[in-house]
């Protein structure tokens, strides 16, 4: 049967959403969300690069939600628990890219969305990237191992040409060096990792006494120009934030992510950029992703180039509608699901 889908929102990700679901034999586009009046009342293929679809998008949340859609495919950049909530309590499940995966980086708004999806008898869940779709790897790169003594995922990457002040200053980037808050806002802008965290121990079935975020900080000795913004010489241009799920004094998981941006850093570190994944056990296990272009791709800026990430934030989120749907209520993450298989996209 065909699952009817909302999309919320066009951005970035939100574009790639809506390609696969209009190509995707399965799902069936209804309706779409856009909160910039200049896209209201726009065709939604159009503004996502593709052919008419014959859909407007619409700022009319009652409006869209009175079309008693499956699935809303929620894209934004951050959550909005209030809009969550309002989508949940209407009876639309909701499978997300918005920086959550169980909630629990929050615990308020967190139970707040348990009560929504209890009431609307309906199921949250969130994936990505990373995090996301990389603890999922991890998860199964250990399912050969006979003994796990600890998981580390390891991401680096120069985002120097992503030019993301919204998502890169909450973390502190940009900030004085010395400044004595970046701790606090390098947790609180990353706290989603510290529900992946959560998510790889749940798979290995290990209650953590406490999750930490560690982090260290490089200035730049330059100014880092941008398009939209500039890092001025002195102030933080590369974050390394460390994620450690204790269990008895011991780290059992680890996330540890380093974002730099250029070569005047100070101390200026030496990155393998993708992710890493080592399992220590019997045997040690460490695989590398690598995300590469196929060979018809064709890019000419660095924007083409990033719409590959954007389909690698999207594409896990897709996958698992139909799982999603079926879920009982409630939120629900990889451990609760089957395998989300990528079928629908195949070219035969």
């Amino acid at each position: 049967m065909t699952t009817t889908i909302v999309q919320w929102t066009t951005g970035n990700v939100g574009k790639r959403s809506v390609r696969a679901v209009v190509a995707h034999p399965d799902l069936e586009l209804i309706g779409c969300y856009a909160w910039s009046p200049d896209k209201v009342g726009r065709d939604v293929g159009e503004l996502c690069g593709i052919d008419s679809v014959g859909i407007t998008t619409s700022n009319d949340i009652d409006g869209l939600l009175a079309l008693a859609p499956d699935c809303v495919v929620y894209n934004p950049m951050w959550p909005d628990p209030d809009e969550l909530v309002r989508i949940l309590e209407a009876g639309v499940n909701v499978v997300s890219t918005a920086a959550f995966i169980n909630g629990r980086g929050n615990p308020p708004d967190r139970e707040r969305i348990l009560d929504a999806c209890k009431r609307g008898g309906v199921s949250m869940f969130g994936s990505g990237i990373s995090p996301g779709f990389v603890e999922l790897i991890s998860i199964a790169t250990a399912t050969i191992c006979d003994r796990v003594d600890k998981i580390t995922i390891d991401e680096a990457a120069d985002s120097t040409a992503y030019d993301s002040p919204e998502t890169e200053q909450p973390i502190g980037f940009g900030r004085p060096i010395d400044d004595p808050e970046l701790p606090a806002m390098t947790a609180h802008g990353s706290a989603v990792f510290g529900e992946a965290v959560g998510l790889v121990a749940d798979a290995l079935g290990v209650e953590l006494d406490e999750i930490v975020c560690e982090a260290e900080y490089a200035k730049t000795t330059a100014d880092v120009v941008m398009d939209s913004w500039t890092i001025t010489a002195g102030c933080v241009a590369g974050i390394a934030m460390s994620w450690q799920g204790r269990r008895r004094g011991r780290t059992v998981v680890e996330l540890d992510i380093t974002w730099k941006k250029g070569h005047t850093l100070e101390p200026d570190w030496t990155i393998e950029e993708g992710h890493v994944i080592t399992v220590e056990g019997r045997p040690t296990v460490r695989a590398l992703l690598e995300y590469l272009p196929p060979p018809d791709f064709e890019a000419t800026t660095f924007a083409d180039f990033m719409a590959l990430m954007m389909i690698t934030t999207a594409m896990p989120a897709i996958y698992a509608i139909p799982y999603v749907v079926a879920a009982p209520p409630g939120i629900v993450t990889y451990n609760d699901l089957p395998l989300p298989l990528p079928r629908g996209l195949v070219a035969t």
